[in-house]
C-alpha cells in the first residue's frame, strides 16, 4: 500500500470512530521521518485508545502492522509508527500542548474525502 493511500485509510478508520480535529499532513519534503503525518485526538484517554486500537485493528486485517507504537501507558498521545505514516492521537490538552499542526506548518494539508471514506 502506498503511504499517501495507507494515510488516508487510517484516517478513514479513525473518522469512522469519531476522531476529532482530524488532519492527514504531507511531511515529504520536510523531513525523512516519513512521508505522512495522520493528526487527531479523541475525547478521553479511553476513547484516544479506541482509535489507536481500532487504526491498529483495521490495518492489522489486511497485513499492515506498526514498526512501534509507544503511550498506551499514559494514554495522552499515542503513536503508532507505520515507517511512512506516523499516526498521532492525543486527548485534547496533550494536542494543545505539543500543537504538531503549528510546528509542521510547512506541510501541505491532505484533502480528504468527504465522510472520511477511503
Amino acid at each position: 500500500m502506498e503511504s499517501r493511500e495507507l494515510a488516508v485509510k487510517i484516517a478513514a478508520v479513525l473518522d469512522k470512530k469519531k476522531a476529532m480535529n482530524l488532519k492527514v499532513l504531507d511531511i515529504r519534503e520536510l523531513t525523512t521521518l516519513g512521508d505522512y503525518f495522520v493528526i487527531c485526538n479523541g475525547t478521553s484517554s479511553t476513547h484516544i485508545k479506541a482509535l489507536a486500537d481500532e487504526a491498529e485493528f483495521q490495518l492489522k486485517q489486511e497485513g499492515v502492522l506498526p514498526n512501534h507504537s509507544e503511550g498506551y501507558a499514559s494514554a495522552s498521545w499515542i503513536l503508532l509508527d507505520y515507517g511512512s505514516v506516523i499516526v498521532h492521537v492525543f486527548t485534547p490538552d496533550a494536542k494543545d500542548f505539543y500543537s504538531l499542526e503549528r510546528l509542521w506548518s510547512d506541510a501541505p494539508e491532505v484533502a480528504l474525502p468527504s465522510g472520511g471514506e477511503a
